[in-house]
């Protein structure tokens, strides 16, 4: 019997098809899916799979299976593509900056290298993008980075056409002289480059908005964080004008006996209400089932999309929770130690939608109360912020006061970051106002106005994270809680220092050669507070004594390769983790589903054992979202009782 698909496995002419969403929520899952059953239904289509994904799984979620074929799999590497870049178009880029500015060779290098705003991530874009140009495949499949990181690749086109405007004024003096000397006004092979450029990005955002040849589909799940996170995405889809069709909500409860399934139904119903409401977007809304089994591998793969129905078709009556017991079971199987007194910095980390956000919570609550002589601070770095719906309070870049003893913030880097230039700007316009009418900087005085928009990606956020180590200094907190990013972005991050310290003494070494011609005392100022503070940063984070990073999991194929990645990157970078919580047990029920999901958990626990032998590994149990201070002292009171202790509360994350 034929039935109803989403569109995207009929539409003629569809050559880019995007899956994004919060992570955890089955992004790669569906995106593998889609291209394996796009392959299937047209085996003469050339198919390319790719993941953009700083933290890749696409392979993962093959486990082994290489597709036969006109499919092809790529976990595309932003870094080399900005190296390639680098190689092919460097020489140009210094003749258009030797040309504007009064920098040497040796200072047009060091920016060059260490520069270019988000271009290792837009050059990704970029790559795929022509490769849909050129036709090269039918059909382009993404798997995308969580949604805040998503998010932020697709706002590079803006920054890159601020970079592209910097190129152009570089240009100006140098066309200028053309003009007055040789009365050449055509363009030359550096304006043609300049225009390749500007071409390239306008057929990108193009592209991006085509309905007829693109498709974003959102992927979330029932529960209170992924379905904000899911509203923000699309409306911030809809304000950049990229097209959305198709909404999937993934891993649902089916109606049921169990005590266990019916309570998370409840949830989910409610829940589904609300993203409705939220999202004012008239589109089918796809729901698939929670299957027992992980989903992985060719076979599984294959049958994905078949368990999806549309909502339409889906109970949506509100589920009734059954009397009777709590459906976790009696204790936490050796409950984590509270941090110790001498603990300044704890960083909770992992795969998207593992629960980082409700485990720092509940972890920040419960060292505020277990040491009521601290300050402590909360905060989060995650581009896509979910602080304020965990904790069910408006949290802000500015610290607010949840409890005694206990704050929270969102950083908002950008802002940080035009402080920043604020400061400059501040500066360069003292400056200009003093110099001599004689000193023609008519073309200079552009290019120095401009010279933050040649910072390194992730500047922005750096400094919003050493703004902590200036509480620190001040003595306004004595304890930091941190909410990080996915594992990709999180990693990126903790080995920007290295990076933004280079650049930093690029600017420094440029300050001090140019001193005489353009004095910045005010911003120098700022840029040795960040220097000292990334120090004091690198040298908290490699001090097992005064920090620590807990790897938040969940007890699946794919969660175990990624928490490998990253147990690897910070033992690289000398960052203790002495800590694992395996979050999201299904707990002891007896039925189908519950046993099913029980056997294959058990499984992976063992396999995450064997992985980290030496590390404390704490099982949490699955539970209806956690949100709100009082449940979430609740949870902590239970999450951290003695070792072996009988608990009569859930305990979940």
């Amino acid at each position: 019997m034929n039935r109803q698909m989403p569109s995207f496995f009929s539409k003629q002419g569809l050559q880019l098809l995007l899956f994004g969403g919060k992570g955890g929520v089955g992004k790669t899952t569906c995106a593998t899916a889609a291209a394996l059953r796009l392959s299937a239904l047209a085996p003469d289509r050339s198919i390319l799979l790719v993941s953009t994904d700083p933290a890749h799984s696409v392979r993962d979620s093959l486990g082994g299976y290489e597709p036969p074929g006109k499919l092809q799999v790529l976990e595309l590497d932003a870094q080399q593509c900005l190296a390639d870049f680098r190689e092919k178009n460097g020489g140009m880029l210094r003749e258009i900056a030797a040309a504007g500015t009064f920098l040497d060779d040796e200072d047009i290098d060091q920016f060059l290298c260490l520069s270019l705003p988000g271009l290792d991530e837009l050059m990704a874009l970029f790559e795929i993008c022509s490769w849909v140009e050129s036709r090269q495949y039918d059909c382009i499949v993404v798997d995308t980075a969580p949604s805040g990181h998503t998010l932020r690749l697709l706002a590079m086109p803006e920054l890159i056409r601020r970079w592209l405007s910097m190129l152009e004024v570089l240009l100006a003096k140098r066309k200028y002289m053309r003009r007055v000397f040789s009365r050449d006004a055509s363009p030359d092979r550096l304006d043609l480059f300049v225009t390749r450029w500007k071409s390239t990005l306008l057929l990108t955002e193009k592209l991006l908005r085509d309905p007829e040849r693109t498709q974003f589909v959102p992927v979330a799940i029932a529960e209170p964080l992924s379905i904000d996170e899911t509203v923000a995405l699309i409306r911030e889809l809809k304000i950049r004008k990229v097209p959305v069709s198709e909404l999937v909500l993934n891993q649902l409860h089916l109606e049921c006996d169990c005590h266990t399934c019916t309570a998370v139904r409840s949830a989910e119903q409610f829940q589904i209400e609300e993203l409705l409401t939220g999202i004012e977007l008239a589109c089918p809304i796809w729901g698939i089932a929670l299957l027992a089994e992980e989903i992985r591998g060719q076979q599984l793969l294959a049958k994905f999309w078949d368990h999806a129905r549309l909502l339409a078709d889906v109970d949506r009556r509100p589920a009734i929770a059954l009397s009777g017991r709590p459906y976790c079971g009696p204790r936490v199987l050796d409950p984590p130690p509270a941090p110790s007194e001498q603990m300044q910095f704890i960083l909770f980390a992992g795969k998207g939608g593992v629960g980082k956000t409700t485990l720092s919570c509940v972890s920040a609550i419960r060292i505020a109360q277990d040491f009521p002589d601290k300050r402590v601070l909360l905060f989060s770095a995650d581009p896509a912020h979910s602080l304020s719906a965990c904790l069910q309070t408006r949290i802000g870049p500015q610290p607010t006061l949840l409890l005694p003893g206990l704050s929270a913030m969102e950083i908002d880097a950008k802002a940080e970051f035009e402080k920043l230039k604020a400061r400059y700007a501040e500066d360069l316009k003292h400056f200009l106002e003093s110099v001599s009418r004689g000193f023609d900087l008519t073309f200079d005085r552009v290019v120095l106005e401009r010279m933050l928009d040649l910072a390194p990606p992730g500047l922005d956020e750096v400094m919003a994270l050493t703004r902590i180590l200036g509480f620190l200094a001040e003595g306004r907190y004595d304890f930091f809680v941190l909410d990080c990013a996915p594992t990709g972005h999180l990693m990126r991050l903790l080995e920007l220092p290295e990076l933004i310290n280079q650049w930093l003494k690029a600017f420094f070494n440029l300050f001090l050669k140019y001193e005489h011609i353009v004095p910045m005392p005010g911003f120098a100022e700022e840029l040795v507070v960040i220097s000292r503070n990334l120090k004091k940063f690198r040298e908290l984070l490699r001090n097992p004594a005064a920090s620590a990073l807990y790897a938040i999991s969940i007890p699946s194929r794919m969660a175990l390769e990624e928490t490998k990645d990253l147990v690897a990157g910070c033992d690289r970078m000398g960052i203790a983790v002495p800590l694992m919580f395996m979050n999201l047990m299904t707990p002891p029920c007896d039925c189908h589903l519950c046993l099913g999901l029980r056997r294959r958990e058990s499984a992976m626990t063992r396999e995450f054992l064997k992985a980290f032998p030496e590390m404390q590994q704490v099982q949490v149990y699955r539970q209806p979202e956690i949100t709100g201070l009082m449940q979430l002292e609740k949870l902590g009171q239970s999450l951290y009782a003695a070792a072996g202790q009988e608990l009569t509360d859930c305990v979940s994350a």
